[in-house]
Formats: structure tokens, sequence, C-alpha cells
């Protein structure tokens, strides 16, 4: 069995994210003695925002030189993907939305003809099957019913970004309110790592 493991937060040690998605891995690690792990941080070795140029290479133009090594980059992000069983995903709330990196990132799985189809009924996911899990951090509350639930662009754009290519079921684990005050980002950290550490086994 495989895992994906991909970190987008730019504070390194002090994310929390990043806390919830080791504790994910390991959790996972515990359940699965031999699972294979491949980790991605988008931060550290960020994937080119797509240009008019990567856009002309998917219509069959002759790619730049100076893309390829990005090309291939993107490749080899989308292979990863491709091969997972599992993917574990940390996404920070970073104005309201995800970071750049990450949509970087998104943008190379994202592929017609790999992980989604257009037919005559419409759209086709073609990576269902895949169990993905996402640590969300936002630093207020977003929820449904708070004043902030219109502000949410980061875990509805991700239900919907996996949900098209065939991942329906998504698993959220949250930690909130972490910029309200120590208190409150203890007490968020404290109740994601818990949530990480019952996930199930499969």
């Amino acid at each position: 069995m495989k895992l994906l493991h991909i970190d987008s937060s730019v504070l390194g040690p002090n994310s929390v994210s990043r806390k919830v998605t080791a504790a994910i891995v390991d959790r996972l690690r515990q359940a699965h003695p031999g699972l294979m792990v491949t980790y991605r941080d988008v931060t550290t070795e960020p994937l080119r925002h797509l240009s008019g140029s990567h856009l002309a290479v998917a219509h069959g133009a002759t790619p730049e030189p100076s893309l390829q090594d990005d090309l291939a980059a993107g490749q080899d992000v989308l292979e990863e993907f491709l091969a997972a069983d599992i993917v574990v995903v940390g996404a920070p709330m970073y104005n309201f939305t995800i970071p750049s990196q990450l949509k970087s990132w998104i943008d190379r799985i994202l592929v017609a003809g790999k992980t989604f189809s257009y037919g005559p009924n419409g759209v086709q996911g073609l990576a269902a099957g895949k169990r993905v899990i996402v640590a969300v951090s936002r630093g207020g509350y977003y929820g449904a019913d708070t004043p902030m639930a219109a502000g949410e662009h980061l875990e509805s754009y991700l239900r919907f970004v996996f949900g098209f290519i065939g991942i329906t079921d998504p698993e959220i684990i949250s930690a909130d309110g972490i910029q309200v005050g120590p208190e409150h980002r203890e007490k968020a950290l404290e109740t994601a790592l818990s949530a990480a550490a019952s996930l199930r086994a499969a």
C-alpha cells in the first residue's frame, strides 16, 4: 500500500497543519507496517504556476527548453498521485483559501484523461477509490453557523476538487481558531491530533 503525504504550510515547525499531517501518517504507519510513504513539501520545492506555455504544451505545442524541468516535475507529481492508495494533504487557510503552492500541485493532478474525463454525460472522475485525508488549519471559525461562513473557500474548494476527480468522501480533520489566542490554538491542535490518532485503519 502506498501513501502520498503533501505539506503546504509556509510556517515550517510552527505549522499546525504539518503537526496534524505527521500524526495522521504516524497513525497509518502503525496500522499498516508495510506502508510505503512518499513525501512532498510543495513550499520547499514549489511547482511553477501554470502559464500560457504550459497550456500550449498540453494542446500539443513543442515545449520551450526553459519549461522542460518543470514539466518533468509536474509529471512526477501526477504519477505520485496516481500511484497512491492514500493521500494525506496539509491545507492551512491563507486569506480564506488554500496556499498558492498547494494550488500549483492541484493544477498538476487535475489532468484530463488521467484523473477526469469529459463525455456525453458530463465529467467523469477517474481517481475514485483513493482515500484522501485533509488536515485543515484555520485562524478563525468558518462553520456554517458563524458570521464568517461566507469566507470559507478552503474546505469547500478541496471537497469540490477531489469530488470532481471521483473522490467524493475526503476525510477532513480541522483545527479551527488557532489565531484567536494561545488557549484556542492548543485546544484546536489537541482536538485535531486526537482525531488523527483515532482514524480508522482502512
